[in-house]
Order: C-alpha cells, then structure tokens, then sequence
C-alpha cells in the first residue's frame, strides 16, 4: 500500500494580519494537490472554514479533503483584523518552533509561515530577531542561511537583507559574500537540483562602478572574489550592473541573481512576478518558504488579500519535498 505524502505545515503568522485567511484560501486551491496542517487558533481562521483539530499531522491523511487539519493553541483573545494583541506574540513564536519541530521529527514534509510583524512580536514577547529568518536558522543550530526570492521567471538573492542602506557598504565583506554564493549554489544543488548553478553576481555601486569611477568594491575585492571563486569551480559571471541583470535575455543566463542589498533583489522580482513570488530560506537544515508579502494589516479580514503567493509557497515547499 502507497504511504500518504508527509503534509506541509502552515504556521499561522500574526492572527490580526491576512495570515489565517490567504491560508484558508490556499489549502481550499490546494485540495487534493498537497496535504497541509495548519498551525494556530482555529478560530482566528475566517469564518466558514471547515476546520478538524487533529494531534500530529499524520491523521490529516485520514480526514476529507474539504476539511481544514489544524493542530491547535489556545492564543487566549479573539483576533482583531488590523490590530496585533501582545497576548498573541509568544504563541505566534512558539507555532513556527512547533513547525520547525514537526519537520526535523519527520512528521511533517516541510514548513511553510505566513507572515509576521516583527514589531508586534518585540512589544508582546521581546523577540530578539530581525525576522523570521534569522529565527529560523536559530532553531536550526545554523549561522549561514540565505534568502531567496522565488518565482517562474526569476530567482534573486540579497547578500544583505534588513539593514540600512548606508550600512551595507560596511557588512557587505569578502567573507560574507563567498558566505552567501556558497549557499546559494547549495541551495539550488540540493533544494532545486540544478546540478551545476550559474550565478550573476551584482555589482555594488552604479554600472558596477565603472571601472572605479562610480565605487572602488567591485575592483577591489567583488571581481577577484568572483574570479576566485570561478577558478574553484563555480560558475559565476560579475560583478555585473545590477541596472541590466533582469531583462528577459539576460534572466536566460543564470540561475540564479546574487543582489547585494535589500531593495536590489526585492524589486526586480516584484515588479516581474508580485503575486507569485515565494520566499525561501537556503541554509536550513529542514524546508522553508513563505509568501513574498507582509501582515497587510489595512486589508486584513476584508476578504481581499490575494492568496496567490501563499498557494506558491506551499506548492514549492511541498514540490522541494517531493524531489529530496
């Protein structure tokens, strides 16, 4: 007899938020095509939604598929669209522990978290991260995990994330971008199984500082990494202006972007492929992705979140899964 696929689990993410109802909506798109448990207070979940409280993510291949599987926590208060509740903060934080725990065991496929709001988690329970990421690699005992955005048509890495821009100059160092290159190509060896990955490196400063004139990185230490490292056995290309890395001919070239801040990656993606784009977290040791989008606490409960981010995370988690 054929065993049922492990599901994803589905962290609930901030209850005030669009978290619980793009979830819904996900697991009704995904019925029949991936097995997935959601993680939280079932009755942050939208009205109608048929839900079942099972105990371990194996008796969701027991139950109909037009029931909702809910391992379940008591958050204390109702939700209220819009508005976090301090109350609710260490029970968000424990559902992506529970998660992470649920994967490691091997009771569950891989994990998949809506979103959270960093600052209603540090006002209700002093949470020490940045993001989510960084908890995440916490957990997973790892210091060097990367964030890649995901969709058809592109996939980008920012070797700085959630910092201010006149400090990227400062930690974006030698070390850590061979850090980020080499999980990256790990990472889409491993996870994605592209077994040679071609990677585009950015440049730094405008026209990847023409030849000196615009920035001193990309001579001084971006292009003899680059070149290092290609003689190590990568395929990398780069550095490269990040101003002409995105069109259609040169998205053939690569496999992957390596962006060197926040805004540089998160753009080209958005703009390409807003609803589509997925998060995930290279580095772990256990499968992570996430929607490309925030709590959207302004349209929270209203009915007009677009889910599609969230049926693509859940969709890649499980594909990843499948292929290990």
């Amino acid at each position: 007899m054929t065993q049922a696929p492990l599901p994803v689990v589905v962290s609930c993410g901030e209850p005030a938020g669009i978290g619980p109802e793009v979830a819904a909506r996900a697991w009704a798109a995904l019925a029949g095509e991936v097995p997935m448990v959601w993680l939280g207070d079932p009755r942050h979940l939208p009205k109608g939604v048929a839900a079942q409280v099972i105990d371990r993510p194996q008796q969701a291949a027991d139950l109909s598929s037009d029931v909702l599987p809910v391992i379940a926590r008591d958050f204390g208060p109702d939700a209220v669209p819009g508005t976090p509740d301090p109350a609710h903060a260490q029970h968000v934080i424990d559902m992506i522990a529970l998660g992470v725990s649920l994967v490691r065991d091997g009771a569950a496929s891989a994990l998949c978290t809506a979103p959270i709001n960093k600052k209603a988690l540090k006002d209700g329970a002093d949470f020490a991260y940045p993001g989510h990421t960084e908890y995440l690699a916490a957990l997973g005992g790892v210091d060097d995990v990367v964030m890649m955005l995901a969709s058809d048509q592109l996939r980008v890495v920012p070797a700085t994330i959630h910092i201010a821009l006149d400090q990227v100059p400062i930690q974006l160092t030698p070390e850590r971008l061979r850090r980020v290159i080499e999980t990256t190509h790990a990472g889409l060896r491993d996870r994605f199984g592209i077994k040679h990955p071609r990677l585009a490196i950015a440049g730094l400063n405008p026209h990847a500082g023409e030849g000196g004139t615009m920035g001193l990185q990309e001579e001084q230490w971006i292009a003899p990494l680059v070149s290092m490292m290609n003689d190590e056995g990568y395929t990398l290309t780069g550095p490269l202006p990040a101003d002409t890395m995105f069109h259609a001919a040169a998205r053939t070239r690569y496999d992957a972007a390596i962006a060197m801040y926040h805004d540089q990656a998160l753009i080209p993606i958005k703009t390409l492929d807003f609803d589509k784009g997925v998060n995930v977290t290279l580095g772990l040791p256990f499968i992570r992705t996430s929607p490309d989008h925030g709590t959207a606490f302004d349209i929270a409960g209203k009915g007009l979140a677009n889910p599609t981010s969230m049926i693509e995370a859940i969709r890649l988690a499980h594909r990843i899964a499948e292929a290990q």
